[in-house]
C-alpha cells in the first residue's frame, strides 16, 4: 500500500506552473500584465527563437521596492490584495502572485527594478527557482525582466511547444489584445531584433487598431456604445468586407481585461445574422466595464474565463448594442430617415399577413416528395445508395490512357461508371443520362468540383502546378498572427502554385497564383486559406493542407443554373467517368445518383 507524500517546495512549484505558464506566450501575459498595473506608459518586449531562448520585458512604471524584490519570487506575495474580501472587487490584471515564482521555476531570470525615490535599482537572479544573487544595479526607474532559456529544467514541457514561428505567432497575439485594451500605453515588439508591433499610447482605440490591423480594417469598421445602469458595452465591430474564416479577429475585454465567452461572441454573431449573411466570423473588439461584484475572475488558472452574475443581462446588452450599431450604419448608408425607416419597419411587420407564392425550388425537396408521392426514408436510401459496386461489376468498362506528357509514366485509370446516353439537363442545373436500363442524374457543380480537385490535388503532388502572372500583383498588409502562419506555411503555397513575394513588414505580394482557381477574388482567397490553416493547428499532415487548399479550386466549377450544350454536358461526364472517386465532391455531397428500371416501376406501380 502506497503512503501519502509531502512534496518538496521545488517540486509544488513547478507543477504550480504548469497552470499558469504553459509556453513563451504565457510569460509575455504575466509580465506585461505586471507592467501595465505597475501604471507604465511605454513597454517594450523582445524576444529571441519564439521566447524559448529569451524574453525580455522593458516598463517604466513605478517599480518594485528595494526591500520586497526577493519577496516578489515567493509563492502567493503580491501587492494587489491583502485578503479574501480584496478579491471580489479587482481592479486590477494580476492578483494571486503566481506569476514570477511560477516563471522563476522553469527557467533563469534577471529582474533589475527601481522606484522613483531610491538613488539606484536593485538586481535579482534566480535559476530554477533557486536564488543566486542580490545587488545594487544601475537602471532606470521601472522594472526589466529578463527570462531566458525557458523550461530547461522541465523538458517534458518543453517537447510541447510548437514550432519557433508559431510560438510568435501566439506572442504577438497575446501582445495584440493587450495593447488594444491599453491604448494609453505605447508598446513595442521586437521579434529576433526586428521591430514587430508599434502603438504610440494616444489613448484613441481607432489608432490602436490602425497600428495592428491596417488601413483596410480601420476604414470599414463600426462604433458601438450601450450603457446600463451596472454595465456599459462599446468598442468596434467589422463590416461585411472585413470578416473571416476564423474567429482570431475577435476580442472581448471585461473591465480591460482579455477573455474568451462563447455566450457574448453567439450574442454577437446573432444580431449580425439579422443584417448580414456572410457566413464567415464578424470582426469585432468589445469592452465590458462592470462593477467588480457583479463578475468572478479567479475561475480559471490563467484568468480567461470569468463568470458573470446575470450572463442572461450580458447577451441581451452585447446583443442589443451590436443590433443597434448595425441597424444605425445600414439606416445611414442608405440616406433613409427615420420616418421612412420605420414605414419600412412597419411594412416588414405586415408581411406575415400578406399571401405568399410557394417556391417549391427554396423548399425542402424530399418533405415535398415524402409527402406528394408518400416516400418514405428506406425508399429515399435505396435509390441514392452507393453505385460504386455496380459500375466495377460491369465487364463493359472503358479504360482511359493519359498523355505521356502528363505524368512520368503510362498511367491506365478504368472508368467508374458506364458511358451514358445524355438525356438532357434539369432545371439548368442536373444533367439526366441513361445506361443499362438505369436512370443517372448528375449534379454538374459538384461533379466539376471533384474533377477540378482531383486534378489540381495530383499536380501539387508531382510539382505540376501551372500559375498565372497576375497583371498588377496583389499587396497584402497582415496582422502579426497571420505572418507568422504565412512564412510557417510558405513552402506549401509556393508548391501549390502561389508566387509570393515579401513587401516589407508583415505585408505580402502575390505574383501568380494557381491557373485552376480561374478569376479568384485573390485577397479573399489567400485569407481563406490562411484561416484555415491557422483553424488546423500546426499538427497536420502537408498532406492534410494539400487537401485544404485544393477544396479552394472548385470556387472555379461551372455553377448551379448554369445552361450546358450536349457537348459540354457528354465532356463533363466522360471526365468524371475516370476520375479515382467520382461519387462525392470535395465536401462528402454525392455527385451522382442512380435510379434502376425496377426502382421507377415501383413507384408507378408497374410492379410490386
Amino acid at each position: 500500500m502506497k503512503r501519502i507524500n509531502l512534496l518538496d517546495t521545488k517540486t509544488t512549484n513547478k507543477i504550480a506552473a504548469g497552470e499558469v505558464i504553459e509556453r513563451p506566450s504565457s510569460v509575455i501575459k504575466e509580465l506585461v500584465e505586471n507592467s501595465i498595473d505597475a501604471g507604465a506608459k511605454n513597454i517594450t518586449i523582445e524576444i529571441l527563437e519564439g521566447g524559448e531562448n529569451l524574453i525580455r520585458i522593458i516598463d517604466d512604471g513605478h517599480g518594485i521596492h528595494p526591500e520586497d524584490i526577493k519577496k516578489a519570487f515567493m509563492p502567493h506575495s503580491t501587492s494587489k490584495i491583502e485578503n479574501i474580501d480584496d478579491v471580489l472587487h479587482i481592479n486590477t490584471m494580476g492578483f494571486r502572485g503566481e506569476a514570477l515564482a511560477s516563471i522563476a521555476s522553469v527557467s533563469k531570470v534577471t529582474l533589475k527594478s527601481k522606484i522613483k525615490q531610491a538613488i539606484c535599482g536593485k538586481e535579482i537572479s534566480i535559476t530554477g527557482g533557486k536564488l543566486e544573487n542580490i545587488k545594487d544595479s544601475a537602471c532606470n526607474e521601472g522594472t526589466t525582466v529578463e527570462v531566458e532559456d525557458l523550461f530547461f529544467n522541465v523538458p517534458a514541457r518543453k517537447k510541447f511547444l510548437k514550432s519557433k514561428s508559431r510560438e510568435t505567432a501566439y506572442i504577438s497575439d497575446i501582445i495584440t489584445r493587450l495593447a488594444i485594451a491599453n491604448s494609453e500605453i505605447s508598446f513595442k515588439f521586437f521579434n529576433n531584433g526586428k521591430k514587430s508591433t508599434t502603438t504610440f499610447g494616444t489613448g484613441e482605440l481607432k489608432d490602436v487598431i490602425r497600428c495592428i490591423y491596417g488601413k483596410n480594417v480601420y476604414e470599414n469598421i463600426i462604433p458601438i456604445e450601450k450603457h446600463e445602469d451596472i454595465i456599459s458595452v462599446y468598442g468596434y465591430i467589422g463590416n461585411s468586407e472585413i470578416s473571416r474564416g476564423s474567429r482570431t479577429a475577435q476580442s472581448i475585454f471585461v473591465n480591460k481585461r482579455y477573455i474568451k465567452d462563447k455566450s457574448i461572441t453567439t450574442a454577437v454573431e446573432k444580431a449580425f445574422k439579422s443584417f448580414l449573411t456572410i457566413n464567415k466570423f464578424p470582426f469585432f473588439i468589445l469592452f465590458i466595464d462592470i462593477f467588480p461584484e457583479f463578475i468572478d475572475v479567479n475561475v480559471h488558472p490563467s484568468k480567461l474565463e470569468i463568470k458573470f452574475s446575470d450572463s442572461r443581462m450580458i447577451f441581451k446588452v452585447v446583443f442589443d448594442s451590436v443590433h443597434d450599431a448595425l441597424r444605425e450604419s445600414l439606416k445611414n448608408s442608405f440616406s433613409i430617415d427615420t420616418e421612412d425607416y420605420d414605414k419600412i419597419s412597419e411594412s416588414k411587420i405586415q408581411k406575415d399577413t400578406v399571401q405568399i407564392p410557394i417556391d417549391l425550388h427554396s423548399m425542402d425537396k424530399k418533405n415535398i416528395y415524402r409527402d406528394e408521392f408518400n416516400i418514405n426514408e428506406s425508399t429515399i436510401s435505396s435509390i441514392s445508395e452507393p453505385i460504386e459496386n455496380d459500375y466495377k461489376s460491369n465487364k463493359k468498362l472503358n479504360k482511359k490512357i493519359y498523355d505521356k506528357d502528363d505524368y512520368d509514366k503510362e498511367v491506365i485509370n478504368e472508368a467508374k461508371f458506364p458511358p451514358l446516353n445524355i438525356i438532357g439537363q434539369f432545371n439548368n442545373t442536373y444533367i439526366l443520362g441513361e445506361a443499362l436500363n438505369n436512370l443517372y442524374i448528375i449534379d454538374q457543380h459538384a461533379a466539376h468540383e471533384k474533377i477540378l480537385f482531383e486534378k489540381y490535388k495530383k499536380d501539387i503532388q508531382k510539382g505540376n502546378v501551372i500559375s498565372q502572372l497576375l497583371i498588377s500583383p496583389v499587396v497584402i498588409e497582415l496582422t502579426n498572427y497571420d505572418y507568422s502562419c504565412y512564412m510557417e506555411n510558405q513552402d506549401l503555397f509556393k508548391r501549390t502554385g502561389f508566387k509570393i513575394e515579401l513587401f516589407g513588414d508583415n505585408t505580402i505580394s502575390i505574383r501568380e497564383v494557381p491557373v485552376i482557381f480561374g478569376k479568384p477574388d485573390i485577397k479573399n482567397l489567400f485569407t481563406d486559406i490562411l484561416d484555415n490553416l491557422k483553424n488546423m493547428g500546426s499538427g497536420k499532415t502537408t498532406e492534410v493542407k494539400y487537401h485544404l487548399i485544393a477544396t479552394r479550386a472548385c470556387k472555379a466549377a461551372i455553377k448551379a443554373n448554369h445552361p450546358l450544350s450536349r457537348i459540354e454536358m457528354h465532356n463533363l461526364i466522360e471526365e468524371l467517368r475516370f476520375i479515382d472517386d467520382p461519387f462525392n465532391c470535395p465536401h462528402g455531397r454525392p455527385t451522382i445518383l442512380k435510379f434502376t428500371l425496377t426502382d421507377l416501376e415501383k413507384k408507378f406501380k408497374r410492379i410490386q
